[in-house]
């Protein structure tokens, strides 16, 4: 058995540091996530007055207990339009996840009407958008628990566009033949009226559900008409009149017991629990803690990503694929948790034969159906005249095809490094990985922020002298400071994940769980048989 070998000193003075350097990135995030709680906590008061749950209070009874759940782009959007990044975090005003509910794994989304009565600013859509996408490629049925002010209008041009796309996803779920599950708390008005109508079963709440294209104030200016807004688009109106709700419910509570019992109802195949033969005895050989002092302190600092893959993989068994060959693109087979997979990992820049020899492996284990994981950490394909020389181009480009071209799931976790194409031949978001996600000391960029600084400083002075004008080298350098401050901020694992580049930042310590609940959702839904139709169920 190829076991893996740790070179690793958990008690040396290097490892303490690079421990701290990483607990401190670390903290900062779950900081900002706390942040978020807080801002939706302290709204209380105001929802226990309404008789209202809070909206993870509602999430948290809609999940099977004592079950898995994996948030998602907890931070989308930090930093960005009404989320000043520090005192004010939003968490893109949703909470997106993947649970359990009635024994059966979905995709739950619930506005957090708590934090600025859940209206969606364009990170918020993002966010909601990969969502669907999700549900869609893992065939996950969806919950989701609305109550909403819809679309925050200040943004309405970076929203009203792309807003179409939620519905037309929504169509196409339900012809695949993928249900969704609606739960209307409050609100749900204007464009997203058609977030329920376009549900295969929506459950309202007697007395706060709320759905009407246009509220009392929009239908007495346009039409003169005096109306409540029981009467335009309440509960029962909509549970004896019109049709639109299913079931209709006393309270939060009962709702979120309705969609628990609709969803048992339904003929979907439940979790499976992973054999006892499997579960036993197939932890790696080092502990898990040991991630946090894998990465240097220094960014600059080279590492082996081996020592990663020896605290992940079941009994820290690798079958390393072509060892001796092209050394700096580590590819082998082993098991995560049980489950069969693809390893590709960096030790450095992706030389032109680590391109070949990653193109070969990805497509071997595309051959087999095995899963791939990335764990990416290179400043990008190698450059100088002997890469070109030696076909960098042509040998990347094989790389970059097999990894778009791949069928099977392709999962990536952004150890270090993420610069250049070498985010695109290890599986960046732009070549649709199933799930991706960064550890705090991540860095995306198109290239280092000191390189790019040095780069635009030659240039610069290049255009200077052809021009015949006199080369200011303080102006210069000032130039490259600054431009290396705004990238060396711009690359930070923070900056990415509010712009939805990885699906969250996790602890590196669960990098193993992570990984065997993405594995497990992915081999559910290569066994879930859909009965597609053509144009989805429509309401009547």
């Amino acid at each position: 058995m190829p076991q893996l070998v740790s070179l690793l000193k958990p008690h040396s003075e290097a490892f303490a540091a690079n421990a701290a350097r990483m607990a401190e990135r670390l903290a900062e995030v779950r900081a900002l996530e706390q942040k978020v709680r807080d801002e939706s906590s302290s709204k209380r008061e105001k929802f226990e007055a309404r008789g209202q749950l809070l909206p993870r209070e509602r999430v948290a009874q809609l999940i099977d207990r004592g079950s898995d759940f994996l948030e998602l782009s907890t931070l989308a959007g930090l930093g960005m339009h009404d989320d000043d990044g520090k005192k004010l975090v939003l968490g893109g005003g949703s909470i997106v996840g993947i649970g359990v509910v009635a024994g059966k794994r979905c995709l739950i989304s619930a506005s957090d009407s708590a934090i600025k009565g859940g209206t969606v600013a364009p990170m918020g859509l993002k966010k909601g958008l990969r969502a669907q996408e999700i549900a869609r490629e893992n065939k996950l049925p969806s919950v989701s628990l609305i109550e909403s002010g819809g679309a925050n209008l200040m943004y309405q041009a970076e929203i009203f566009i792309d807003g179409g796309r939620t519905f037309a996803n929504q169509s196409r779920l339900s012809a695949a033949g993928i249900p969704q599950i609606t739960v209307v708390h409050g609100p749900s008005t204007a464009g997203g009226a058609y977030l329920p109508g376009l549900s295969a079963y929506v459950i309202l709440v007697r007395g706060r559900s709320s759905i009407y294209l246009a509220g009392p104030p929009l239908v007495k200016a346009a039409m003169g008409e005096e109306v409540d807004e029981e009467s335009l688009g309440g509960a029962e109106m909509h549970a004896s009149v019109t049709g639109l709700g299913e079931y209709l419910c006393e309270n939060d509570a009962h709702a979120i017991a309705m969609a628990r019992e609709v969803m048992d109802k339904l003929k979907w195949d439940s979790v499976s629990p992973a054999p006892t033969d499997v579960s036993k005895n197939i932890a790696p050989l080092f502990s898990p803690d040991e991630l946090l002092g894998v990465v240097p302190a220094d960014d600059r600092e080279p590492y082996d990503v081996r020592e990663v893959m020896a605290r992940i993989v079941d009994v820290s068994d690798f079958l390393e694929f072509k060892a001796e060959y092209a050394a700096d693109t580590v590819c082998g087979h082993a098991r995560i948790d049980g489950h069969h997979v693809g390893i590709l990992g960096n030790n450095g820049p992706i030389q032109p034969d680590g391109s070949s020899k990653a193109a070969q492996f990805i497509q071997l284990c595309d051959q087999t159906n095995t899963p791939l994981v990335f764990l990416q950490n290179t400043t990008g394909y190698m450059v100088g005249s002997a890469a070109e020389r030696a076909g960098a181009i042509k040998h990347g480009s094989k790389m970059i095809q097999a990894v778009a071209n791949a069928r099977v799931p392709k999962l990536t976790i952004v150890l270090g490094g993420s610069y250049g194409a070498g985010n695109y031949g290890m599986c960046g978001r732009g070549f649709d990985p199933r799930f991706i996600f960064a550890w705090p000391s991540a860095r995306t960029a198109v290239m280092g922020a000191a390189q790019a600084a040095k780069v635009m400083e030659i240039v610069g002075r290049a255009k200077l002298v052809r021009a015949g004008q006199t080369v200011n080298d303080d102006a210069l350098k000032a130039m490259s400071d600054g431009l290396r401050l705004r990238l060396e901020k711009e690359s930070t694992a923070l900056f990415g994940t509010a712009r939805l580049w990885d699906d969250g930042i996790i602890d590196p310590r669960d990098t193993r769980t992570v990984l065997s609940l993405c594995l497990a959702i992915c081999a559910e839904a290569e066994q879930r048989t859909l009965h597609p139709n053509t144009f989805g169920v429509s309401r009547f």
